[in-house]
């Protein structure tokens, strides 16, 4: 090896070791070298640098490039320095885009945030535009958008199949004006299981809780100069939103092509404001309309009215989780409820309760809590419906909706809300003086199943795209897992008609989100317990494995 060579990998070797190399500082007889051990050091810099500006990648590229590329070429250059310089030009500037690509990430998603902190309303037009697999495009629907940072919108739709038809929510109480029916239908504003497509917030919300956003690209949406993200979510499948660069929001989302279908949603034109127009939130029926109440709540002013309508004094929170006020209180008169509202800006919690009656029942997807030795059944998010939680809905279904129900005293309770679990859990906790406990791992069932049943990950991980697409949805339900586990080990050549374990001849004793204990209770079976994790994805979307069990005695 030429004797440069062995100079200029001593040197790398001594960085790599974290030692100053003894070439540095003194001066050398071949200046090409130098130059070589200043790209090196160069590079090796790059390990970990500081981001202070969102530009930043980009100066320093454009600075590293400067450096290593001549104006006027070496005459005397040996090929061995100028291979060695291109690798590490190339080594340079690949850690550049990488280092870049990993503060994009961070940085886009707080510059949304930041900006959406600002907007107290928006005012836009929305175009929906479908391209099926021909490439053929149709536009679906233009709407005309006002909506703020509480959850209040206006909707009026413009072209397409509901054109004219107008959607309000103020907070209060829903309605849609229908004009080619002349009907206005009356609905509660709280739950919302119909809002409207790419609505600025839960945009923003959604990307932050992605796998992952990488900006791909850069082009006009409605006009104006953005970056293109592509958006890994937790389920279903990558998607592209236009970020515009000048006011760090939401223009332009396009959806995966599925079926044979693909969408894309505009923002064709967009203004900020402080407020909706008060008009467009007033409600009211048009002349000559007829109004459909869909609403079954009626609105108390006081504790003292609601136990006068229902016939019985509900229990209150003593001190209101910090962030939200009392929004209002209702009755459900033929179900005999009483339900307290609580608001904090862009979240929405109902305490719900009335007498228990009927069975007690859990959701078989939900986790086990316990208060005073009860059990407490936590949804998250609601997928079905028992109880008070039947009665006071429709809740089940909702995306980003959450619930935590359980009895006490001959009453049944449950908090429901577009909030976060830990503030269900603050209400809940409230409401029964400290009792409510979460699942632990500490359950009083360990997790040891006697019979370890081995995993095909792969399948796994297939069996969740499928559920992902749409497919199986069964297997996010562990009690029907269990259920049919159990009867392929009585069945092992395969099921026909009827399972030999009846759906309701199984229970959940433990869930705790992550790994469950299904028990099986029938006189004919060769397992007590199935034990069953989420490994693919520990979310609500996520499939559920079993991986062992106790044999039945």
């Amino acid at each position: 090896m030429h004797d440069n060579e062995h100079r200029l990998s001593d040197y790398i070797d001594q960085l790599n070791a974290e030692k100053k190399p003894k070439d540095h500082g003194y001066p050398t007889a071949d200046p090409e070298l130098q130059e070589l051990f200043h790209t090196v050091r160069l590079v090796r810099i790059l390990r970990e640098p500081a981001m202070p500006e969102q530009d930043f990648p980009a100066k320093l590229i454009r600075t590293v490039t400067d450096q290593l590329v001549p104006t006027k070429p070496k005459k005397k250059k040996r090929a061995w320095m100028a291979s060695i310089a291109g690798i590490a030009a190339m080594l340079t500037l690949l850690l550049l885009i990488h280092f870049a690509s990993l503060f994009d990430h961070p940085n886009i998603v707080k510059a949304m945030e930041k900006a959406f902190q600002d907007v107290n309303a928006y005012h836009g037009f929305l175009e929906i535009v479908e391209t099926n697999a021909q490439g053929k495009t149709t536009t679906q629907a233009k709407l005309e958008i006002w909506a703020d940072k509480h959850g209040r919108y206006y909707i009026q739709e413009l072209e397409g199949s509901n054109k004219g038809v107008i959607t309000v929510n103020n907070g209060q109480t829903k309605w849609q004006i229908r004009p080619s029916e002349k009907q206005v239908h009356r609905f509660p504003a709280f739950p919302d299981p119909y809002r409207f497509a790419f609505e600025l917030g839960n945009e923003i919300k959604g990307i932050k809780q992605a796998i992952s956003t990488n900006i791909i690209g850069e082009e006009k949406a409605a006009n104006r100069p953005s970056w293109i993200v592509e958006v890994t979510p937790q389920g279903g499948e990558p998607y592209r939103i236009w970020i515009d660069k000048e006011t760090h929001l939401p223009l332009q989302k396009q959806y995966a092509m599925q079926h044979g279908i693909q969408y894309k949603i505009t923002y064709t034109k967009i203004e900020w404001n402080l407020a909706i127009p008060e008009k467009l939130l007033a409600y009211h029926v048009p002349k000559g309309f007829q109004e459909i109440n869909q609403n079954t709540e009626q609105i108390v002013t006081s504790i003292d009215e609601a136990k006068e309508a229902v016939g019985f004094l509900p229990e209150v929170v003593e001190q209101i989780p910090s962030g939200y006020v009392q929004d209002r209180i209702a009755i459900v008169p033929d179900k005999k409820l009483i339900k307290i509202y609580y608001r904090a800006l862009d979240k929405e919690i109902v305490i719900i309760q009335g007498k228990a009656t009927g069975e007690w029942k859990l959701a078989p997807t939900a986790m086990v809590g316990k208060i005073h030795h009860q059990t407490a059944e936590i949804q998250s998010p609601v997928v079905e419906e028992s109880g008070v939680l039947g009665a006071g809905g429709p809740y089940a279904g909702l995306t980003n909706l959450h619930s935590i129900r359980w009895r006490q005293n001959g009453f049944e309770y449950a908090v429901v809300g577009h909030a976060s679990l830990e503030d269900l859990i603050a209400f809940t906790k409230e409401l029964t003086n400290g009792a409510f406990e979460m699942p632990t791992h500490k359950d009083p069932f360990p997790f040891k199943p006697q019979v370890e049943v081995p995993v095909d990950l792969e399948r796994e991980k297939n069996d969740q795209k499928n559920v992902d697409a749409g497919s199986s949805p069964w297997k996010l339900d562990p009690v029907f897992v269990a259920q049919v586990f159990v009867s392929l080990q009585m069945s092992p050549g395969g099921i026909t008609g009827d399972y030999p374990i009846r759906y309701e001849d199984l229970r959940i004793i433990q869930n705790n989100g992550k790994e469950a204990i299904v028990e099986v209770n029938a006189h004919n079976t060769p397992i007590k317990r199935v034990y069953l994790k989420r490994l693919i994805r520990q979310d609500a979307t996520g499939i559920w494995t079993v991986v062992g069990y106790d044999p039945a005695p």
